[in-house]
């Protein structure tokens, strides 16, 4: 097989994804059992990242495989950084992530409870409105969770008035191990690097959180309400089903 940079890349993130198997399951058994502590006393565990780390928020919930307990925020402005130009763009976005203060207006607009969780995707865990709203769950009496690379932000200051960053405030880091700057690829003739690979391996994390609190939740005789995909033979069963995973999670929020 020719050696090209599509080939390396994949065999880095491989690499990568084998990594945090040898050495982090400990971490993502100690985040799974905090979830599944939360959902089983009717919590919910929250999810949220700027950027491209909302992908790895957004994949906890409702999406084939999760469970009913996860509640993913996705902040739109410093989300949609694929408009560059106008409304919610990438100039906003690269003004408001570093804003101190914005991440406690976000959970303003979120009932928390301090049996809740928040798990925090962030590669640099370095930005202002991470550690804001990492603080204030803190300070709610909530557990954070952060999905963080400890080569990139243990080389870098925090942007937040605190001086932390985020695996300085979590109660369990996931560390990615992804380098500093996460493009790692060099092409010859190119002035930068290619190939990140922060938001694949938050993602894989993201679902092997979720995969492991359910395992757990079983093994404690609880059963969790599980999304099932509608496009199949089958159809109509699945919307049924993740219809009472819907329900499930409205009886949750309109507890509150």
């Amino acid at each position: 097989m020719t050696d090209t940079v599509d080939t390396r890349y994949l065999d880095r993130l491989l690499e990568r994804l084998q990594w945090i198997r040898d050495n982090q399951q400990e971490q993502i058994s100690q985040a799974a059992e905090i979830c599944a502590d939360t959902i089983a006393n009717d919590g919910l565990v929250f999810s949220f990242g700027t950027g491209h780390g909302s992908f790895a928020a957004l994949e906890m919930f409702p999406r084939t495989g999760t469970i009913a307990g996860f509640r993913p925020i996705v902040e739109l402005p410093i989300a949609l950084m694929h408009h560059i130009f106008g409304d919610m763009g990438t100039w906003q976005y690269r003004f408001l992530h570093k804003v101190e203060g914005y991440g406690k207006a976000i959970l303003r607009a979120h009932r928390l409870d301090s049996r809740d969780t928040m798990v925090l995707f962030s590669h640099s865990g370095m930005n202002a409105v991470i550690l804001d709203i990492a603080i204030e769950c803190k300070e709610r009496g909530m557990k954070v969770i952060g999905v963080s690379s400890l080569p990139h932000s243990t080389a870098v200051q925090s942007r937040h008035s605190s001086g932390k960053r985020l695996f300085e405030v979590a109660d369990v880091t996931i560390d990615t191990n992804v380098p500093l700057a996460d493009a790692s690829l060099e092409v010859e003739g190119l002035y930068a690097k290619l190939g990140p690979t922060s938001t694949p391996l938050a993602v894989a994390i993201a679902h092997a959180i979720v995969a492991r609190t359910a395992e757990i939740l079983i093994a404690r005789g609880y059963q969790p309400k599980v999304m099932i995909n509608p496009n199949t033979a089958d159809a109509a069963a699945a919307d049924a089903n993740n219809d009472q995973v819907y329900e499930e999670l409205w009886r949750r929020l309109s507890s509150r």
